[in-house]
């Protein structure tokens, strides 16, 4: 115990009388000069001939001011470098005995009085301990982090317009009711504390037989969630396989063989949406510079205090092929995407403009209309700028977070008729704690990227406008409920038939799980 620990650091303190000691009881040789040594001391402070420079200063402090069982001479004095007698060594360890029994029996009559809140603790504490072994027995790693998502979305589609034969065959075809999903699981690995190893393992059955998927007239009414493995539907397959590392307090550098374009930009200049709903609508109004090309690639990105933010980077689609002619990387067959971006974060707001040159003949402009995926040259490259950002106020009210952006493609081009410009554009508001806290509720409205210049100088008629709505009820922290309309007010763009209309409506509800 401390206390005895400082009975023997200080042996020259013991030359004192403890205050239950009767030194005149005792008429031991020593012990009457100090009869009045009863008047226990309450500070080492009072002892006038101790001092702080005294190497045993602190365990005669410890021994007056916390245990209490020392006091002094008459005089105030200490003498600490007088012998002291067996009998003065007796006297003052008995009375130190005496005020440790005293703590202990105070001690017991509390676990007494409180013996059944222990008896409760010990039990949970226990029960944890056990629950801890358990999970520390069945954990995946110590390194790694997993997590999930799964989707379910249940939806229809409707067809409308005076092109009756378009809107027969679309209705037939693609007007059923379905129920598909999309299963992630993400592993995130840390061997530093610092660098991060990504692994997203997905499942879907979002393909060519659903309109949300890659079905239907035209790849504008593709979810933000629909996924499907090129083996087929309900095949588990490797999405994402990237590594990032930290050089510094400011840059970041990132390489995988399966990494996202998305995944190496230094800004995402968007708050929209909090749930997504068409793909279309996320991309900051720049479906062809924000492409999320996916395949070999590599990034540098640099942040500072001040909130400015670059980022370049490369990815090869085919970059995994080594047939040239029909992959590998920095070759014609590479299906590459090389971005730069500059960006500003601050609280509240942000702003980014980009540059992409992609590498056409690869649909790596996937959410344009058809008629501009058939008129883009096969050869050559296509120039992609784009100009986003977003505010929200930081007081949550009817004012709704605010995300647009633009974007402008230049394509190159060897004949008549060919695309040699088109735009592209998205607005979207988002609104916090709609009617309840937790609820969220959007719209967006924008066109994706539609022909506006051919070689030759036709201006072809291929714009349109989508719309969404959405309000996503959050039933409990890990489960999510949306439903959602979106409007394609001219699906087939150009290639509608002349003097004809034709829209899409669709209506979904989407189930979010989160663990």
């Amino acid at each position: 115990m401390k206390i005895f620990q400082q009975l023997l650091v200080a042996p020259a303190a013991l030359g004192l009388l403890a205050t239950g000691a009767n030194a005149a009881e005792l008429n031991i040789n020593g012990v009457s000069d100090y009869a009045a040594s009863a008047d226990q001391v309450t500070s080492v402070t009072q002892f006038s001939d101790v001092y702080p420079t005294d190497w045993a200063y602190q365990a005669l402090a410890g021994l007056v001011e916390t245990y209490g069982c020392v006091a002094g001479y008459p005089n105030g004095t200490f003498r600490g470098n007088r012998a002291m007698t067996r009998y003065e060594a007796a006297a003052l360890l008995n009375a130190c005995l005496d005020r440790v029994t005293e703590v202990t029996d105070e001690l017991r009559r509390l676990m007494a009085e409180f013996e059944t809140e222990l008896a409760i603790l010990k039990g949970r504490v226990d029960g944890l301990e056990a629950r801890v072994g358990e999970l520390q027995a069945a954990q995946f790693s110590t390194t790694t982090k997993v997590s999930g998502v799964a989707t379910f979305v249940a939806g229809a589609n409707r067809f409308m317009g005076s092109a009756d034969q378009l809107r027969s065959t679309n209705n037939r075809d693609s007007g059923a009711t379905i129920f598909n999903y999309d299963l992630q699981l993400i592993l995130e690995t840390s061997f530093s504390g610092r660098d991060l190893l990504s692994t997203v393992l997905r499942a879907g059955n979002f393909g060519a037989s659903s309109v949300f998927g890659s079905g239907g007239p035209s790849a504008l009414s593709v979810l933000e969630t629909a996924y499907q493995a090129e083996g087929g539907a309900n095949v588990l397959a490797i999405d994402k396989l990237f590594y990032s590392f930290p050089i510094g307090e400011s840059i970041t550098i990132t390489a995988g063989p399966l990494v996202g374009q998305e995944d190496m930009l230094a800004v995402w200049p968007s708050t929209y949406p909090s749930d997504p709903i068409l793909d279309v609508l996320t991309l900051n109004g720049a479906p062809g510079a924000y492409n999320k090309n996916l395949g070999a690639g590599a990034g540098i990105s640099w942040s500072d205090s001040s909130g400015m933010r670059a980022s370049a980077n490369y990815v090869a689609a085919n970059g995994s092929i080594s047939d040239s002619s029909q992959g590998g990387i920095a070759t014609d067959a590479a299906g590459g995407s090389g971005t730069v971006q500059l960006g500003w974060e601050a609280e509240g707001w942000n702003v980014a403009a980009i540059y992409s040159q992609i590498q056409n003949g690869h649909d790596l402009i996937g959410y344009a209309t058809p008629f501009t995926q058939q008129n883009l040259n096969e050869k050559g490259v296509t120039h992609v700028f784009g100009l986003g950002g977003s505010w929200a106020q930081e007081e949550i009210g009817w004012v709704p977070a605010i995300s647009a952006g633009w974007g402008l493609n230049s394509s190159d081009t060897d004949s008549s008729g060919e695309v040699s410009t088109s735009q592209s554009w998205t607005v979207g508001l988002e609104w916090n704690d709609v009617l309840m806290a937790g609820n969220n509720a959007g719209m967006a409205v924008g066109q994706p990227v539609f022909a506006t210049d051919l070689r030759g100088g036709d201006t072809p008629a291929d714009g349109q406008f989508i719309w969404e709505w959405w309000y996503q009820f959050q039933v409990t922290d890990n489960i999510s409920v949306t439903p959602a309309l979106f409007y394609l007010s001219r699906p087939r763009g150009e290639l509608t038939p002349y003097g004809s209309t034709f829209q899409q409506l669709g209506g979904l509800i989407k189930t979010t799980f989160v663990f």
